[in-house]
């Protein structure tokens, strides 16, 4: 049987497109097997997939000053060991790589036993990690077209991201169950990324009272950020973080609220929901930036800068997207995107020599 090693981690960003490859890769008979960090998001996402899941030792890479910048490395080095050592025991034909810190060790602990690598970047510039990963990856599969002169010429393919098929089978009547809604009112759903955004639940949090006179607002809000002083608020429902009823919440929402990052917008795409971006600038590298003006420059998205967001500013974009949502649906329906995971499982299997 031909084995696997995956790995990716650190937000849902970087695990989720491999949760979505799975079905593929056990449909053509692969034997998988996940490497990821001890206390990551991967680390509570992976085991509900009946996959063996191999912790390993992580430490950050970091573009500003930190005092764990100087013990860091080492936890590096440990974890290039810890992986390296798994993957002697594991003898894996092929490993994929969806990026984040915890995937340096493991790439470049396969490169060294002269196992093949493949890598995925999402965003239109490559990450750190990525960077540290590209001189000894196999290939590199990447999200957008502008991505490509970023890339070594023979390594890069254009395949876009794997989207998890369940998320086309949401049930909308079993959503509004779950939050108590009405079905006569549309519904915001509002994703700040897999660890919440505090800034735009405060924003959403100040403009339910104009929102909800026309809306319901289905808010994901982050770990440890719900507002137990709005939890009785009718047509409002927070939930700190969702698994299995994802599907359901996408099913329900007529618009979404969310940060730009590349799975996400991706995901909003592909099921063709109308949105506003908005983008994680403070602190960042400004990938998220790029993603929403790409994704606005093509007509599927309104953006909204941080800087610029408010209450005024947030119900009155929310009043635009909706009466336009069908343009931005034909725009999505026009697109043309395909499915990535067939174009990646051809990489894999080419990778083992099939």
């Amino acid at each position: 049987m031909k084995k696997i090693v995956l790995t990716g981690g650190g937000t849902a960003g970087h695990v989720t497109p491999n949760i979505a490859l799975l079905p593929a890769l056990r449909e053509a008979d692969y034997d998988i097997h996940y490497i990821g960090s001890f206390e990551g998001i991967e680390s509570r996402l992976i085991p509900d997939f009946d996959v063996p899941y191999y912790g390993i030792s992580t430490g950050k890479f970091r573009r500003y000053f930190d005092l764990k910048n100087f013990s860091d490395p080492f936890r590096v080095i440990k974890g290039y060991r810890d992986a390296k050592k798994i993957l002697k025991e594991l003898k894996p034909d092929v490993v994929f790589s969806k990026g984040g810190f915890v995937a340096v060790p493991v790439v470049r602990a396969a490169a060294d036993l002269k196992i093949p690598c493949i890598i995925h970047e999402s965003d239109m510039t490559p990450g750190l990690a990525n960077k540290l990963c590209i001189p000894v990856a196999t290939k590199v599969c990447c999200n957008f077209p502008e991505t490509l002169q970023n890339l070594p010429t023979g390594k890069a393919v254009l395949t876009g991201t794997p989207i998890r098929s369940e998320l086309t089978k949401g049930n909308k009547i079993a959503a509004l169950d779950i939050c108590g809604f009405t079905s006569d009112k549309p519904v915001i759903m509002v994703v700040g990324g897999s660890q919440g955004s505090a800034s735009i639940n405060q924003v959403v949090r100040e403009a339910l009272p104009k929102l909800l006179e026309d809306f319901q607002v289905l808010h994901i809000c982050g770990k440890d950020k719900v507002d137990n002083l709005m939890l009785s608020i009718p047509g409002y429902k927070q939930f700190e973080y969702v698994k299995t009823e994802l599907k359901d919440f996408f099913a329900l929402a007529d618009l979404v609220i969310s940060r730009a990052g590349a799975n996400a917008i991706c995901e909003l795409l592909a099921l063709k929901k109308p949105n506003i971006l908005i983008p994680l600038s403070a602190g960042s590298r400004g990938d998220q930036i790029l993603n929403a003006a790409s994704f606005e420059e093509q007509g599927f998205s309104i953006v909204i800068r941080e800087e610029a967001l408010d209450c005024s500013v947030l119900v009155d974009k929310v009043h635009e997207l909706y009466e336009q949502k069908n343009n931005y649906i034909e725009k999505m329906n026009e697109s043309g995107r395909t499915d990535a995971i067939p174009m990646i499982m051809n990489l894999i299997n080419e990778a083992v020599g099939e």
